[in-house]
């Protein structure tokens, strides 16, 4: 693709890049998908960004610096974790593509590190030192996007997921082993489900890592449930 035809190749910055990008989303970010939309070659966009993972920085970080997590006081420390992950995961699926890219290295720049930094800074003024309050934050943040890009990842498989999903669980209902189990369950939709699934892990992590532990000890009280094998 030519910049122009004739006259001098347009200019663009870093800013441009960014724009561009959010219009796109995380899940159809690419060098070509951004130069087309800017109408300049993938070459000027090499002079801003250091490839696809500079491009995919670039644009993730900036999408990441718009999540702001609050703590509540009025919440306890364990509902203030499972508010922290389900909000996390609510505002990555929110942005098809933004978790798989969490997920691939967090934090990568300065809006994971700020978002990080935060939680830390919460959890040292509920009772942690920086090193536990890492541990614990990044424990439940890891639960958070695993499962908000689990569900990204579904919904980009549309009709096609929600047709083997039936033929799936038509098996399962089927199968001696298994069907009775499946029809006592009850109906719970996904927000609810990430919810219970959040506190689940956050009363396991507090188990093990309640406030004034030492990080030496909380991987102790961890191994000695999880084996040494």
């Amino acid at each position: 693709m030519s910049e122009r035809s004739g006259g001098r190749p347009r200019q663009i910055d870093e800013a441009d890049v960014v724009r561009a990008g959010r219009e796109l989303g995380m899940r159809e970010l690419s060098l070509n998908a951004v130069a087309t939309r800017l109408n300049v070659s993938s070459t000027a966009l090499y002079r801003l960004v250091d490839g696809r993972w500079g491009l995919e920085r670039l644009v993730g970080e900036d999408l990441l610096d718009d999540l702001r997590l609050p703590d509540d006081p009025q919440h306890g420390l364990a509902e203030h974790l499972v508010s922290f992950g389900v909000r996390l995961g609510a505002f990555l699926l929110e942005r098809p593509g933004l978790g798989a890219y969490v997920q691939t290295l967090f934090p990568r720049g300065e809006g994971g590190r700020r978002i990080l930094a935060d939680e830390i800074s919460v959890l040292v003024g509920r009772g942690y030192s920086p090193e536990s309050a890492m541990v614990v934050c990044s424990a439940v943040a890891g639960v958070a996007v695993a499962h908000a890009a689990a569900q990204d990842a579904r919904r980009a498989r549309g009709e096609e997921l929600a047709v083997q999903e039936s033929a799936a669980l038509a098996g399962v209902e089927s199968d001696r082993r298994l069907g009775d189990a499946r029809q006592a369950l009850p109906e719970i939709d996904d927000a609810r489900y990430t919810r219970l699934l959040l506190a689940a892990v956050v009363n396991g992590i507090l188990a093990a890592a309640p406030p004034g532990r030492p990080v030496d000890e909380i991987i102790d009280a961890l191994e000695s449930t999880a084996g040494r094998s």
